[in-house]
């Protein structure tokens, strides 16, 4: 069973939601459920909200309590002076039920702040139910490069789908795109639907919405992607342009390669969005701590050129600098089980996943984030 506490009036409130052991001979009280403990709480606490809820979430530690017996909370509120306000973004719920375990596990453990979801992965109703039941902030992952389409027209026959009715990869949606086969017309019909579709399965609109794969800053894909989301008054997405990018000495050359065009795509599309009204935090970061790559000194590494780059422009925050940090905690895929209908790739069967999902909800990297002054928040709160 999971429980959480918030560490303002710590040892008051864990009276009151865990109440102390039995004597010798007495009867045990039964363990509270969430809404048992949640309704005791605010009987206990009038006007103050009970930290289950989002709202708290980017301001407390969460940890498996066996048996339901303790806590152990690790900030007592929201930070004064934070330096950095960083939305902390789980991608790809919804891929498989092993990844949406593992994005939960990871934000109750405090290690994320946002999801993004991929309203065509084979998970992603389980997914939307579980953003609800536990109050995650979500946003729309939207995906035109892996699996098949939402747009129930462009499942028949489209540009955007090879002869298996599947979308060309990453890659081969890059090819496509070059020579000119790509209607861009399918593309926002395809877009349209997703979003669409995130509104049935969450109740609501996505608070952000960036591309999986980063193909949301493609030529001609970028205009597409910021009307619709201009259409939807869809406010934030995800402009990737890391710094460090090129001096990071432990990415191979072909990454290295790979993310020198994301970030050039990424910078030509910083004039279409604006003309939108579309907005974005001052940093982006992840491409440098993916996978077997993240570790504490590297997220530290990439926090303090976060802070040094967005101290050099304007900050959107006033004092305080805004920043994403991209992550892919989860479990490890079974072979043939989730995927977008094309199974699982190698990626998400690796245990490169699992890998992020222990560094981001070890307490070393809480005690990194106070030290630096970062204070965890989602997209809705920017």
């Amino acid at each position: 069973m999971l429980n959480f506490i918030f560490e303002s009036d710590f040892h008051e409130m864990l009276e009151t939601l865990f109440p102390p052991p039995p004597t010798e001979g007495a009867i045990a009280p039964p363990v509270l459920s969430e809404v048992r403990r949640a309704s005791r709480f605010r009987r206990a606490f009038p006007g103050r909200a009970f930290p289950g809820r989002a709202a708290d979430r980017a301001r407390c530690r969460f940890v498996r309590v066996p048996g339901g017996a303790r806590a152990v909370p690790w900030e007592t509120r929201r930070m004064p002076q934070p330096r950095l306000l960083l939305v902390i973004t789980g991608d790809d719920f919804g891929y498989c039920s092993r990844r949406n375990q593992g994005i939960v596990d990871c934000f109750l453990a405090g290690g994320i702040s946002n999801v993004s979801l991929l309203v065509n992965g084979s998970a992603a109703k389980e997914a939307a139910d579980l953003a609800k039941r536990h109050e995650i902030p979500i946003g729309l992952h939207a995906n035109l490069s892996e699996g098949t389409p939402v747009c129930h027209i462009l499942q028949k026959s489209c540009s955007l789908t090879d002869h298996r009715g599947f979308f060309h990869g990453k890659m081969g949606f890059r090819r496509s795109l070059e020579r000119g086969q790509l209607c861009m017309k399918q593309v926002e019909m395809e877009l349209r639907a997703q979003v669409k579709r995130f509104v049935e399965l969450t109740g609501h609109l996505p608070n952000h919405m960036d591309g999986h794969q980063h193909v949301h800053v493609l030529p001609e894909v970028r205009d597409v992607f910021a009307q619709v989301m201009s259409d939807h008054r869809i406010r934030f997405t995800r402009v990737p342009v890391e710094p460090g990018l090129h001096s990071c000495q432990w990415l191979p050359e072909h990454l290295h390669t790979f993310y020198a065009q994301v970030e050039k795509d990424a910078l030509d599309s910083v004039a279409v969005f604006r003309q939108n009204g579309i907005r974005w935090p001052d940093v982006y970061l992840g491409l440098t701590t993916m996978g077997q790559n993240m570790s504490v000194p590297h997220l530290q590494r990439a926090l303090r050129l976060a802070l040094a780059a967005g101290q050099m422009g304007e900050p959107s925050s006033g004092a305080c600098v805004t920043a994403e940090l991209m992550v892919h905690p989860g479990y490890p895929s079974h072979p043939q089980e989730g995927g977008c209908g094309e199974g699982p790739d190698d990626f998400s069967q690796s245990l490169e996943r699992q890998h992020e999902l222990s560094v981001l909800s070890d307490p070393s990297v809480a005690a990194l984030l106070s030290q630096e002054k970062v204070q965890l928040c989602a997209f809705k709160d920017l």
